[in-house]
């Protein structure tokens, strides 16, 4: 049934990508992928594989990435994408040597992917399970490992018919997980090859706000002036901060918008919904940033930067399936707001719970929000507890590759 579940979602993608681009290039990326890994690879050589679903699992698994490749530069690594917008945005990062889509997770693909590769070891990010990839890792008794991983007790790895699911976790040798909470659950299911290392993502945004670039164009526009940034918004997450922006009355405030989708439709489509002087960053210069009361972001790469020209940062995605990246903003000791879909990540049930962090299903509990933190005093103790996390769950990075790699020649 597995394998037919397979099937059958190749299959629904593959309709998809007549119509959607996305889908599109998840198929294509797929075509002859194993004539280009034959070409690529070459035998007798020290390969080590990180598998990613998305760029956000990229994010986690690159600190230990380039850990590895700084201090064992002997090592090839080869990296894997299930998504595009994980792969088409990655698929030059200078710290792999290899990066491929992962092919469909066949019996057949799963075989003969790894005897063209023959990895010395496995890492697969937080949620990604292949029970055929798995499988045949075990069976080959190749080393494999889980990082970054979370559990919750509604996964379908402990229901009652989910044991084909739970299966895959005994085929890793070590699980690193992100929380005590997780610990608790796989202990409670008889799963025990495991330890709490933390998030490896906050070992990257540390990094990133020690290397920040800055920008003029930013400096110019921001002034003296705070800003309030919308990073990785969607509609939903643009209307409340839409309002709350026509609503300002003084000049106190200026607005960064970075959205999720920076399709040319949708940024005529937010141009089209602000009633006050807004400039594109890819337009920019000395003049139109100065007066202008909202910057947007219109290209990938800036927004993890560009939260340190920030005051208070609104994370997008909250009203959807899940809120983007919260660990950029806090690296820069920005209190954070969000939607009510978050209970999946663990650093924004922290943050909620500590008050770094504030959950709002409506403009009017925005408005609330926005309104407290604008007291001083209010907002350097939410900055306070948001940098507070990211000074506490550093390190998961140096703790992986000590497991690992401590006794390895």
């Amino acid at each position: 049934m597995y394998d037919f579940g397979i099937w059958f979602y190749y299959f629904g993608i593959w309709l998809a990508s007549f119509f959607n681009k996305k889908a599109e290039l998840w198929v294509n990326g797929r075509k002859d992928v194993f004539s280009r890994i034959k070409l690529q690879v070459t035998d007798n050589q020290s390969i080590i594989w990180f598998h990613c679903a998305s760029l956000g699992e990229f994010e986690q698994g690159r600190p230990l990435i380039e850990k590895i490749k700084k201090t064992l530069p002997d090592h090839k690594i080869l990296l894997t994408f299930f998504s595009p917008s994980g792969y088409e945005i990655r698929k030059n990062y200078e710290q792999a040597d290899y990066i491929f889509y992962l092919p469909l997770d066949t019996k057949k693909n799963a075989k003969k992917f790894l005897e063209i590769v023959q990895p010395k070891m496995a890492f697969f990010v937080k949620y990604e399970f292949w029970f055929n990839y798995l499988h045949q890792l075990n069976q080959r008794k190749t080393p494999t490992y889980l990082i970054s991983s979370i559990f919750r007790k509604d996964q379908i790895f402990f229901k009652p018919y989910g044991s084909f699911f739970k299966r895959m976790l005994f085929f890793f040798d070590h699980i690193f997980v992100q929380n005590e909470k997780s610990k608790t659950i796989l202990l409670e299911n008889g799963i025990s090859h495991l330890s709490v290392a933390g998030d490896t993502r906050v070992d990257r945004v540390l990094e990133i706000q020690e290397n920040k670039k800055s920008f003029d164009k930013i400096n110019t526009f921001k002034g003296t002036a705070e800003i309030l940034i919308g990073g990785s918004t969607w509609p939903p997450d643009e209307d409340v901060l839409i309002e709350w922006i026509h609503a300002q009355k003084d000049f106190r405030w200026k607005f960064i918008i970075a959205p999720h989708d920076i399709s040319e439709n949708h940024l005529v489509e937010i141009e089209k919904k602000l009633k006050v002087n807004a400039v594109r960053f890819s337009k920019a210069n000395t003049f139109n940033s100065a007066a202008a009361k909202v910057m947007i972001i219109d290209n990938i790469g800036m927004l993890s930067s560009l939260y340190q020209y920030g005051k208070i940062a609104l994370i997008g995605g909250g009203f959807g399936s899940g809120i983007h990246n919260t660990l950029e903003p806090i690296a820069f000791g920005l209190p954070v707001i969000f939607g009510k879909k978050y209970q999946k990540f663990e650093e924004a049930v922290n943050l909620v719970e500590t008050g770094g962090g504030f959950s709002i299903s409506n403009y009017a509990e925005f408005k609330s929000v926005m309104e407290n933190l604008e007291k001083e005093n209010f907002c350097n103790n939410a900055s306070t507890n948001a940098e507070k996390y990211i000074l506490e769950n550093q390190g998961a990075t140096k703790e992986i590759f000590d497991f690992v790699f401590l006794n390895v020649d």
